[in-house]
């Protein structure tokens, strides 16, 4: 018996569904959704052969901007159970995201699904959380990784819960979030202060839509809700003035700006003119801080939009961040979890505009 793995084509549609049907009770891809995956310049969808019937497939996607690949699904028909296919399908896999350069694969399992969750071990795979409810029938899911180039695994982590943003112009108020609950382990009512923190911090510098946050306005609600902030940013300048061209509205970011500033003079929450470097970071992370960082979200979804995360770690080849931003439907919130940004890509996208401005805001406990 030959197991022969392949790209799947649009004519194995048919045998797709039927694995699906004969695999899950629930949760099952739609014709429509394996589509849209053999269509996906990211995902790459493989399916088993064997005597030239399709009997399994694998389903991976490869994340814009990040060294991550996630396991989306794996499936085999009950008859070719035992022959080894799944772990033939999972192989390549593998393959297949190192040929794409990627340093991490992830995925879900059903916590009662033994036979995977022994597979998945047997090939390295380390159980790294648990996800409570995670399928349709509300059974719970064991979160899994395994790093597939090899590594040092040297470098500095902060713990921290990951919080989605509930609009689509929250993005710093989230962060911020993060932030704080990884320093502070017993403050839970953050969550509903997203809204309030947006309206303290926002500045308008877009043309058109919600305002996003400013850093001194981050840090000014950082430093109200009792932490230590600071400011680095590697101009100064009045932040945001390339992002617009109409003069009154220039006026108003002007004023915004030198506002926050006063603000930030008269509570001397430290503004520091630096550029942002990784070395800094690291520093940060040693001395039990927590950084936001301003990126770019170019090489994420192709669009130049300004964009805060909060950065989880550093290690010899990544920088690791937590994106509270869900790019549904082909992301989950497991895809937004201490993301692995190589470090050149990174330094890349943290500079934004045209003239490749860079801020981050510390926060820190008060001693």
């Amino acid at each position: 018996m030959t197991c022969y793995i392949r790209d799947a084509m649009s004519t194995d549609l048919n045998a797709l569904l039927e694995i699906e049907a004969q695999s899950f009770e629930s949760d099952k891809i739609s014709r429509r959704s394996f589509k849209r995956y053999l269509q996906s310049e990211h995902s790459r969808l493989l399916v088993a052969e064997i005597d030239q019937q399709v009997v399994g497939y694998g389903l991976i996607w490869l994340h814009k901007g990040t060294r991550l690949a996630r396991i989306y699904s794996l499936a085999v028909l009950p008859s070719a159970r035992g022959k080894h296919v799944a772990e033939h399908i999972l192989l390549e896999l593998e393959n297949l995201a190192k040929l794409h350069k990627r340093f991490y694969i992830r995925l879900e399992v059903a916590t009662q699904n033994i036979a995977a969750i022994s597979l998945y071990e047997k090939l390295g795979y380390r159980v790294f959380g648990r996800y409570t409810a995670y399928y349709a029938d509300s059974s719970d899911a064991l979160r899994m990784q395994k790093r597939i180039r090899a590594s040092l695994e040297q470098g500095m982590h902060l713990t921290a819960p990951w919080f989605k943003q509930t609009t689509e112009f929250t993005c710093g108020p989230a962060s911020l979030i993060m932030a704080m609950s990884a320093l502070d382990k017993n403050m839970a009512n953050w969550a509903q202060q997203e809204l309030q923190i947006w309206r303290e911090a926002t500045t308008i510098f877009m043309t058109s839509g919600h305002g996003g946050c400013h850093p001194f306005g981050l840090a000014l609600a950082a430093h109200k809700r009792g932490f230590n902030s600071e400011i680095i940013v590697n101009t100064d300048s009045p932040l945001f003035m390339d992002s617009v061209r109409d003069a009154d509205k220039k006026v108003v970011i002007e004023r915004t700006h030198n506002e926050f500033l006063s603000e930030c003079t008269n509570t001397e929450i430290p503004i520091i003119y630096q550029d942002l470097t990784l070395e800094w970071l690291i520093e940060q992370l040693q001395e039990k801080r927590a950084v936001i960082v301003l990126i770019s979200t170019y090489r994420f979804d192709g669009k130049k939009a300004p964009h805060w995360v909060l950065v989880t770690g550093i290690d010899d080849e990544c920088v690791y961040v937590h994106d509270p931003d869900v790019n549904e439907p082909v992301q989950t919130d497991l895809d937004c979890q201490h993301l692995p940004v190589a470090k050149e890509a990174f330094q890349t996208m943290a500079a934004f505009g045209s003239q490749r401005l860079k801020a981050a805001v510390v926060v820190a406990n008060r001693h």
